[in-house]
Protein backbone atom coordinates (compact mmCIF):
# COMPACT_ATOMS: atom_id res chain seq x y z
CA UNK A 1 0.00 0.00 0.00
CA UNK A 2 1.16 3.17 -0.91
CA UNK A 3 1.93 5.91 2.13
CA UNK A 4 -0.58 8.52 1.88
CA UNK A 5 0.27 12.20 0.69
CA UNK A 6 -1.36 13.22 4.48
CA UNK A 7 1.08 10.85 5.77
CA UNK A 8 3.82 12.67 3.99
CA UNK A 9 3.32 15.84 4.69
CA UNK A 10 2.68 14.99 8.92
CA UNK A 11 5.98 14.05 8.53
CA UNK A 12 7.43 16.61 6.46
CA UNK A 13 6.66 18.84 9.96
CA UNK A 14 7.99 16.33 12.29
CA UNK A 15 11.10 17.11 14.77
CA UNK A 16 10.49 13.43 17.13
CA UNK A 17 9.94 10.04 14.98
CA UNK A 18 10.06 6.46 17.05
CA UNK A 19 9.84 3.72 15.33
CA UNK A 20 8.65 0.06 17.14
CA UNK A 21 9.53 -3.24 15.24
CA UNK A 22 8.82 -6.63 15.50
CA UNK A 23 9.24 -9.82 14.29
CA UNK A 24 8.06 -9.54 10.88
CA UNK A 25 10.84 -7.36 10.03
CA UNK A 26 13.93 -9.76 10.72
CA UNK A 27 11.27 -12.76 9.42
CA UNK A 28 11.89 -10.39 5.84
CA UNK A 29 15.61 -11.46 5.87
CA UNK A 30 15.02 -14.96 6.84
CA UNK A 31 15.47 -14.99 10.45
CA UNK A 32 12.97 -17.37 12.27
CA UNK A 33 10.78 -16.24 14.02
CA UNK A 34 10.84 -17.47 17.98
CA UNK A 35 8.16 -20.27 17.13
CA UNK A 36 9.39 -20.95 13.63
CA UNK A 37 12.64 -21.76 15.28
CA UNK A 38 11.08 -24.30 17.12
CA UNK A 39 11.39 -27.16 13.74
CA UNK A 40 13.90 -29.63 13.00
CA UNK A 41 15.45 -31.13 16.02
CA UNK A 42 13.43 -28.66 18.21
CA UNK A 43 9.96 -29.33 17.42
CA UNK A 44 9.06 -31.69 20.09
CA UNK A 45 10.31 -29.04 22.60
CA UNK A 46 7.70 -26.16 24.18
CA UNK A 47 8.76 -22.68 24.66
CA UNK A 48 8.89 -23.22 28.09
CA UNK A 49 11.54 -26.23 27.29
CA UNK A 50 14.13 -23.70 25.67
CA UNK A 51 13.04 -19.83 27.19
CA UNK A 52 12.20 -19.54 30.63
CA UNK A 53 15.41 -19.74 33.69
CA UNK A 54 13.73 -22.75 35.18
CA UNK A 55 14.27 -24.43 31.89
CA UNK A 56 18.02 -23.34 31.61
CA UNK A 57 18.18 -24.43 35.03
CA UNK A 58 16.68 -27.64 34.52
CA UNK A 59 18.96 -28.68 31.84
CA UNK A 60 21.47 -25.57 30.72
CA UNK A 61 23.27 -27.61 27.89
CA UNK A 62 20.06 -28.08 25.50
CA UNK A 63 19.30 -24.19 26.22
CA UNK A 64 22.83 -23.48 25.28
CA UNK A 65 22.69 -25.10 22.17
CA UNK A 66 18.99 -24.03 20.55
CA UNK A 67 20.66 -20.46 20.97
CA UNK A 68 23.67 -21.48 19.51
CA UNK A 69 21.97 -22.81 16.74
CA UNK A 70 19.58 -19.90 16.47
CA UNK A 71 22.81 -17.99 16.41
CA UNK A 72 24.07 -19.67 13.73
CA UNK A 73 21.50 -18.78 11.60
CA UNK A 74 21.36 -15.05 12.18
CA UNK A 75 25.12 -15.11 11.24
CA UNK A 76 24.23 -16.34 7.96
CA UNK A 77 21.35 -13.53 7.14
CA UNK A 78 21.56 -9.87 5.80
CA UNK A 79 19.81 -6.40 6.57
CA UNK A 80 16.86 -6.04 4.08
CA UNK A 81 15.48 -3.12 2.68
CA UNK A 82 13.52 -2.16 5.71
CA UNK A 83 16.50 -2.05 7.97
CA UNK A 84 18.38 -0.12 5.42
CA UNK A 85 15.44 2.76 4.68
CA UNK A 86 15.07 2.92 8.61
CA UNK A 87 19.25 3.93 8.33
CA UNK A 88 18.37 6.65 6.26
CA UNK A 89 15.60 7.88 8.11
CA UNK A 90 17.27 8.16 11.22
CA UNK A 91 19.22 10.77 8.89
CA UNK A 92 16.19 13.04 7.99
CA UNK A 93 14.36 13.66 11.57
CA UNK A 94 16.25 15.47 14.84
CA UNK A 95 15.13 13.20 17.33
CA UNK A 96 14.41 9.57 16.19
CA UNK A 97 14.51 6.57 18.04
CA UNK A 98 14.08 2.76 16.70
CA UNK A 99 12.87 0.25 19.26
CA UNK A 100 13.03 -3.46 18.40
CA UNK A 101 11.58 -6.37 20.01
CA UNK A 102 13.85 -8.38 17.56
CA UNK A 103 16.68 -10.47 18.94
CA UNK A 104 19.36 -10.51 16.17
CA UNK A 105 20.83 -7.23 16.01
CA UNK A 106 20.22 -6.69 12.48
CA UNK A 107 19.43 -3.07 12.49
CA UNK A 108 22.92 -2.14 14.09
CA UNK A 109 24.45 -4.36 11.33
CA UNK A 110 22.44 -2.09 8.81
CA UNK A 111 23.97 1.20 10.74
CA UNK A 112 21.25 2.14 12.90
CA UNK A 113 22.57 4.05 15.78
CA UNK A 114 20.19 4.84 18.51
CA UNK A 115 18.35 1.47 18.94
CA UNK A 116 16.84 0.33 22.17
CA UNK A 117 16.92 -3.56 22.31
CA UNK A 118 13.31 -4.60 24.47
CA UNK A 119 14.52 -8.17 24.47
CA UNK A 120 17.98 -8.16 24.49
CA UNK A 121 20.39 -10.00 21.82
CA UNK A 122 21.31 -12.82 20.81
CA UNK A 123 24.56 -12.43 20.09
CA UNK A 124 25.51 -10.97 23.62
CA UNK A 125 26.45 -13.52 26.75
CA UNK A 126 25.90 -12.63 30.11
CA UNK A 127 26.75 -14.69 33.50
CA UNK A 128 23.08 -15.70 34.77
CA UNK A 129 24.47 -15.21 38.18
CA UNK A 130 25.74 -11.87 37.90
CA UNK A 131 23.24 -10.49 35.18
CA UNK A 132 26.54 -8.99 33.25
CA UNK A 133 27.16 -9.19 29.97
CA UNK A 134 30.75 -11.25 29.31
CA UNK A 135 32.60 -11.43 26.17
CA UNK A 136 35.84 -13.74 26.81
CA UNK A 137 35.69 -17.00 28.52
CA UNK A 138 38.05 -19.60 28.38
CA UNK A 139 37.47 -22.39 26.20
CA UNK A 140 37.16 -25.50 28.66
CA UNK A 141 34.74 -27.87 26.30
CA UNK A 142 31.77 -26.76 29.40
CA UNK A 143 28.13 -26.56 27.33
CA UNK A 144 27.95 -23.83 28.28
CA UNK A 145 30.48 -21.74 29.47
CA UNK A 146 31.49 -20.67 32.75
CA UNK A 147 31.85 -17.24 34.07
CA UNK A 148 35.15 -16.44 34.04
CA UNK A 149 34.91 -14.31 36.87
CA UNK A 150 32.25 -16.25 39.26
CA UNK A 151 31.99 -19.48 37.79
CA UNK A 152 28.54 -19.58 37.24
CA UNK A 153 26.96 -20.55 34.07
CA UNK A 154 27.24 -18.60 30.67
CA UNK A 155 23.56 -17.87 29.01
CA UNK A 156 22.29 -16.04 25.99
CA UNK A 157 21.44 -12.01 26.84
CA UNK A 158 18.22 -11.83 25.21
CA UNK A 159 14.76 -11.91 27.71
CA UNK A 160 13.35 -15.55 28.40
CA UNK A 161 9.62 -15.88 29.48
CA UNK A 162 8.80 -15.47 33.27
CA UNK A 163 11.38 -12.65 33.12
CA UNK A 164 11.30 -8.48 33.08
CA UNK A 165 12.08 -6.58 30.96
CA UNK A 166 15.56 -4.37 31.04
CA UNK A 167 14.47 -1.41 33.89
CA UNK A 168 16.86 1.30 31.42
CA UNK A 169 15.50 0.16 27.89
CA UNK A 170 11.88 -0.11 28.97
CA UNK A 171 12.39 3.21 30.69
CA UNK A 172 13.99 4.64 27.45
CA UNK A 173 11.11 3.28 25.32
CA UNK A 174 8.13 4.42 26.96
CA UNK A 175 9.66 8.32 26.88
CA UNK A 176 10.40 7.96 23.30
CA UNK A 177 6.90 7.19 22.76
CA UNK A 178 5.21 9.45 24.96
CA UNK A 179 7.33 12.32 23.77
CA UNK A 180 6.79 11.47 20.07
CA UNK A 181 5.22 13.43 17.10
CA UNK A 182 5.47 10.32 15.05
CA UNK A 183 5.05 6.51 16.18
CA UNK A 184 5.61 3.79 13.52
CA UNK A 185 4.52 0.24 14.38
CA UNK A 186 6.42 -2.11 11.74
CA UNK A 187 6.28 -5.88 11.56
CA UNK A 188 4.62 -5.94 15.59
CA UNK A 189 1.69 -8.44 15.73
CA UNK A 190 0.81 -6.21 19.31
CA UNK A 191 0.21 -9.02 21.13
CA UNK A 192 3.44 -9.04 23.23
CA UNK A 193 3.57 -6.87 26.22
CA UNK A 194 4.70 -4.53 27.49
CA UNK A 195 6.47 -3.82 23.71
CA UNK A 196 2.59 -4.05 22.67
CA UNK A 197 1.37 -0.93 24.36
CA UNK A 198 3.63 1.02 23.49
CA UNK A 199 1.95 2.11 20.07
CA UNK A 200 -1.39 2.99 22.24
CA UNK A 201 0.91 5.10 24.74
CA UNK A 202 2.02 7.25 21.77
CA UNK A 203 -1.56 7.46 20.54
CA UNK A 204 -2.78 8.43 24.18
CA UNK A 205 -0.17 11.32 24.32
CA UNK A 206 -1.53 12.80 21.15
CA UNK A 207 0.79 11.60 18.47
CA UNK A 208 0.38 10.46 14.76
CA UNK A 209 0.46 6.64 14.67
CA UNK A 210 1.53 4.22 12.00
CA UNK A 211 1.15 0.80 11.50
CA UNK A 212 2.87 -1.30 8.38
CA UNK A 213 2.16 -4.85 8.77
CA UNK A 214 0.70 -7.40 5.77
CA UNK A 215 -2.17 -8.28 7.97
CA UNK A 216 -4.05 -6.45 10.26
CA UNK A 217 -3.22 -6.69 13.99
CA UNK A 218 -5.35 -5.93 17.40
CA UNK A 219 -3.78 -2.59 17.34
CA UNK A 220 -5.27 -1.96 13.22
CA UNK A 221 -8.37 0.27 13.97
CA UNK A 222 -7.13 2.43 16.28
CA UNK A 223 -4.10 3.64 14.04
CA UNK A 224 -4.12 6.74 11.88
CA UNK A 225 -2.61 5.27 8.75
CA UNK A 226 -2.77 1.17 8.79
CA UNK A 227 -0.22 0.98 5.56
CA UNK A 228 -0.78 -2.99 4.42
CA UNK A 229 2.30 -4.94 3.25
CA UNK A 230 5.86 -5.94 3.96
CA UNK A 231 8.07 -3.82 5.54
CA UNK A 232 10.59 -3.74 3.31
CA UNK A 233 8.54 -2.59 0.54
CA UNK A 234 6.39 0.19 2.47
CA UNK A 235 9.57 1.97 4.70
CA UNK A 236 11.88 2.47 1.09
CA UNK A 237 8.12 3.87 -0.65
CA UNK A 238 7.77 6.02 2.57
CA UNK A 239 11.95 7.37 2.69
CA UNK A 240 11.80 7.79 -1.42
CA UNK A 241 8.29 9.90 -0.73
CA UNK A 242 10.50 11.95 2.18
CA UNK A 243 12.99 12.51 -0.05
CA UNK A 244 10.81 14.18 -2.67
CA UNK A 245 8.96 16.29 -0.20
CA UNK A 246 11.52 18.88 1.57
CA UNK A 247 11.20 19.82 5.12
CA UNK A 248 9.86 23.02 5.96
CA UNK A 249 11.71 26.32 6.63
CA UNK A 250 12.47 26.50 10.23
CA UNK A 251 12.22 22.54 11.08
Amino acid sequence: MKPPVALIDKLRSTRRLTVLTGAGVSAESGVPTFRDAQTGLWANFKPEDLATPRAFLRNPKLVWEWYAWRRGLVATVQPNPAHLALVEMEKLFPEFTLITQNVDGLHQRAGSRNVIELHGNITRTKCFQENTVVTDWPDTGDVPPKCPRCGGLLRPDVVWFEEALPEKELNAATHASLTCDVFLSVGTSSLVYPAAGLPGAALNAGATVVEINPQPTPFTDRAHFALAGPAGIVLPELLAMLRATPRGDGE
